[in-house]
């Protein structure tokens, strides 16, 4: 999963971010409930989460041309 982010376009990114970031808000509102099924979800998807902040950066910056 660590590389496939960059094969996505910027608009696919900034997709990618928003339903990834749905998703963690999900998994943490069920670790606080004690309903998760996968405790390192959380921190997966964050890392993910942060790893296309880092990608859709790159791109403002003009370090990735689209």
């Amino acid at each position: 999963m660590k590389n496939s982010f960059n094969d996505l376009t910027y608009e696919e990114l900034l997709n990618k971010r928003e339903e990834l970031k749905k998703k963690y808000m999900d998994s943490r509102f069920s670790k606080v409930l004690g309903h998760v099924e996968s405790p390192i979800e959380v921190r997966t998807v964050r890392r993910q989460i942060s790893r296309l902040n880092t990608i859709i950066h790159e791109y403002a910056l003009g370090i990735r041309k689209a």
